[in-house]
């Protein structure tokens, strides 16, 4: 993952305990992520498992990747609480990236969705100090700043508090565990 000072894009709000098999559902896991065009699949489904009324959503649904695309419009997810609870499939944070998710902020994670995020390098899995959901709206543009550790949703002029990133954010950047383990020098090129 190349790493920004300033990740900007636009917001898809979600509820609190999005779970795995809504975020891909498991019969969309039969498609190979190492095949080009079965791994853009991972991106058109995403998502696709939450129901309208959980996703607190405008009245209409606003589908999260368009029909026939495997990319959404929205950088940012904005969570409740407990995001990604469920199983510990990695293909839920790696569809959110291949559908270009770069960062998801929630109020918590499952502990197994967020190393699963920070170990594949999948995207920045940040922290609110406070709850944004009822705050930010679906569309609104937004702008977090990794070392300040805010987030501002430029739609409506207000700045949120992130919990600090620590060592996570090295690991995210160096594009996983693996690889950031071979950068440090822990495994051998």
């Amino acid at each position: 993952m190349t790493m920004q000072e300033v990740i900007k894009g636009k917001a898809y709000v979600l509820g609190d305990n999005i779970d795995t098999d809504q975020i891909i559902p498991a019969k969309h896991l039969v498609y190979s992520l190492s095949d080009p065009e079965e791994r853009k699949l991972y991106g058109t489904y995403a998502l696709s498992g939450v129901p309208e009324k959980v996703a607190g959503l405008p009245k209409g649904n606003i589908p999260f990747v368009p029909e026939g695309d495997h990319r959404s419009r929205y950088q940012v997810i904005i969570g409740g609480k407990n995001f990604g609870s469920g199983s510990s499939r990695e293909h839920a944070p790696e569809a959110l990236q291949i559908a270009g998710i770069t960062a998801v902020v929630a109020e918590s994670y499952a502990r197994i969705f967020y190393r699963n995020a920070v170990d594949g390098g999948f995207f920045i899995p940040c922290e609110s100090t406070q709850r944004l959901i009822a705050d930010i709206k679906t569309g609104d543009d937004l702008e977090i700043n990794i070392s300040a550790g805010t987030l501002k949703n430029v739609t409506s002029g207000k700045s949120y508090g992130l919990r600090p990133l620590g060592d996570v954010l090295d690991i995210v950047t160096a594009g996983g565990i693996f690889a950031y383990a071979r950068k440090t020098g822990m495994l051998k090129p």
